[in-house]
């Protein structure tokens, strides 16, 4: 009787396979957004940070666009508007199975067109969040800091990349963290475009056992465990990490 309850209310491990798979292409997408977009991130508030028009006008305007957007609606675009206007064939080659040799060491398979989409869209959209975090940061650097600086010799964009976005970006670190967990969860959206990561898979796995309260339990542990990672991290870096670098420096 207790294996029967078991069997009957536990999902069985080939489903907690199919979550975890899912897992994992979540990490994957929210690592690859986390670094791209504040890679690019850092260069849109740059722009939005410059005195000269030519370069904080586009930025703003591309901000603007991407911030009063939902996402949803973005991750459409990327899936099924854009490639309306791709050549013929182009869909065809990109939906194919290709698999690229790096120096003959090792083979990457290149990532489906769900995928590929999904990165562009959260990238665009979440590089609009994470400059202006930036941004605020950079306005939190004393003006004495660029003074000094200009004072050395150094460019404005030497200022700009080793005086002020070094301080920026410790000054607007735990907004950075609050983007980076927003990525995570934002993730669970692009299964709107049919991409495999948690929250599919755990749509799946309840359509085919009708066991939701199990599926969702692992699914919501999975994040909560995920962004605590996040946290901790953050909380490292916050506190541990300058506590450290003290008591390096009284040594």
């Amino acid at each position: 009787m207790f294996a029967q309850f078991l069997t009957d209310h536990l999902l069985a491990p080939k489903y907690l396979l199919w979550m975890w798979q899912g897992f994992q292409v979540t990490l994957l997408l929210t690592l690859l957004v986390a670094v791209l977009s504040t890679l690019f991130g850092l260069i849109l508030a740059g722009a939005r940070s410059s005195t000269q028009r030519v370069f904080w006008l586009p930025a703003a305007a591309y901000t603007s666009l991407f911030r009063n957007t939902p996402l949803l609606v973005q991750l459409l675009f990327w899936y099924f508007g854009l490639p309306s206007l791709f050549p013929e064939g182009v869909m065809a080659w990109l939906n194919a199975d290709h698999v690229l040799s790096v120096a003959g060491l090792f083979s990457v398979r290149w990532p489906s067109f769900e995928m590929l989409a999904a990165l562009c869209g959260m990238v665009c959209y979440s590089t609009a969040y994470l400059s202006e975090e930036i941004r605020s940061g950079i306005r939190g650097v004393l003006l004495s800091q660029s003074i000094a600086g200009a004072a050395l010799g150094l460019t404005r964009v030497q200022v700009l990349r080793f005086i002020v976005l070094p301080q920026a970006v410790r000054i607007a670190l735990p907004s950075l963290l609050g983007q980076y967990m927003n990525i995570l969860k934002n993730t669970s959206l692009t299964m709107g475009i049919g991409l495999a990561e948690l929250s599919y898979t755990s749509r799946q796995v309840e359509s085919e056992t009708f066991l939701a309260f199990q599926a969702f339990a692992v699914a919501t542990f999975l994040y909560i465990a995920a962004v605590a990672v996040i946290e901790s991290v953050g909380y490292y870096q916050l506190h541990a990490g300058p506590a450290r670098y003290a008591k390096g420096g009284r040594g």
